[in-house]
């Protein structure tokens, strides 16, 4: 490692230029979002706008979304159609509503979170920040559970769920945010297998990432959760969910739930309060203009060879420049690299900022914002293009160099 006076000099020479270079979070970069422009053309005043069943689009009505749709989203997560509903274009915003009917009006029966005393949730981590943000939205209890390479410590979570008051967990199963694992086989059986105290007691398996790989020869493979369940005689316990935000466009995509018919029946009856339907003109452009799984394939590969390269060149100059000081996952597929430091994580993310690389924040893939270690910082390759990347990466290393030595200075 250099010596600390060279570090600082490199370092005032980069706060001299003004960077502003975006690593904050997983948004697709502009050549990304161009691949989708085409789906903007296959609707025209002179296209019938009707759908399989006649449905004209335009108009209110199928509230569970039209059914073609349906069989697009659930080939994406390898789900029977019939078991889909089609929303708008957040899955976020479906977990929040699920989230909230439940405090409200209980779920198949059971009370009302609101009307009990304590409530508490499971965070594999590090996770997901926006997950955690809707579970501390609520006032819900949120208890870690680390997340090892095959999946959740399955062995805390059966202890966890004896306690009536733990009423769900939150995963991302594929390419997790921000680690990029997947799921073992066995880990999913594990969960299918789930004796929950409580009745209300739900898994919410956010399958954000299942068709967005890296490699073509190097695919990870997940069992289908939601018929492993029903295997095991335990078919109300999953919600699961999927949405094209990072396939077409993630402000104007689809959104979908599947789930058992019990759970199923009960959100369409609350849904009809909210709305009569959701956008079915949307939902026709995606079937229109990705048809069907193939379709969607092969736009994932476009979008696997803008991001590849971006992937490779993070984990190239990680190893090159601070490769013996830090650890850092190599995912296979999805939208973030997790990087390991030692407990100055939050001092790295400060840093960089005032050189105008901007890191989410540390300890934000842990609730309550609360990394108690100070390692993990997220790192978000897809958005800058790949020279302001390199540039960005370079400059975290610098740091991570210089913040190492310090935290080394001050423990002698």
């Amino acid at each position: 490692m250099n010596n600390l006076d060279e570090l600082l000099k490199e370092y005032n020479k980069y706060k001299m230029m003004n960077l502003h270079l975006d690593l904050s979070r997983g948004k697709p970069c502009i050549e990304q979002l161009d691949l989708s422009m085409p789906m903007m053309d296959v609707l025209s005043s002179h296209v019938d706008l009707k759908c399989e069943d006649g449905t004209d689009c335009r108009n209110y009505g199928v509230l569970g979304g039209i059914d073609e749709c349906k069989r697009l989203l659930g080939d994406i997560i390898e789900v029977d159609p019939k078991k889909i509903i089609i929303f708008g274009n957040s899955s976020l915003n479906i977990m929040y509503n699920l989230i909230s009917r439940s405090m409200t009006h209980g779920i198949l029966g059971s009370t009302p979170w609101c009307k009990l005393d304590k409530i508490k949730w499971l965070c594999p981590v590090p996770g997901y920040d926006r997950h955690f943000a809707i579970t501390e939205h609520f006032g819900i209890e949120m208890i870690n559970i680390p997340l090892y390479a095959d999946g959740p410590d399955m062995d805390l979570i059966e202890e966890y769920i004896k306690d009536e008051s733990v009423k769900g967990i939150w995963c991302v199963p594929k390419y997790s945010n921000p680690d990029g694992i997947t799921y073992s086989e066995a880990v999913v059986k594990r969960f299918a297998r789930l004796k929950p105290a409580a009745k209300d007691f739900r898994v919410y398996w956010d399958n954000a990432y299942s068709v967005h790989h890296l490699y073509d020869d190097n695919q990870d493979f997940l069992l289908e959760i939601i018929n492993e369940c029903e295997r095991c005689g335990n078919p109300d316990l999953v919600y699961k969910f999927t949405s094209t935000s990072k396939i077409s466009f993630p402000g104007s995509g689809i959104a979908a739930l599947a789930c058992s018919e019990n759970n199923k029946k009960e959100i369409l009856n609350d849904l009809k309060y909210q709305t009569i339907g959701y956008d079915k003109v949307n939902q026709l452009r995606h079937v229109k203009f990705f048809k069907n799984l193939d379709g969607i394939k092969m736009q994932m590969k476009k979008h696997a060879a803008i991001l590849r390269p971006k992937f490779e060149l993070v984990e190239r100059i990680l190893d090159e420049e601070v490769g013996d000081i830090v650890n850092f996952t190599k995912p296979h597929g999805g939208y973030f690299i997790s990087l390991y430091v030692k407990s100055c994580a939050k001092e790295v993310v400060e840093s960089c900022k005032k050189l105008g690389v901007i890191l989410t924040d540390a300890g934000c893939s842990y609730p309550y914002h609360n990394d108690p270690t100070n390692s993990n910082i997220r790192i978000a390759p897809s958005f800058p293009s790949i020279d302001e990347l390199e540039l960005a990466i370079k400059i975290l290393c610098l740091v991570i160099k210089i913040e190492t030595l310090k935290k080394e200075y001050e423990n002698k």
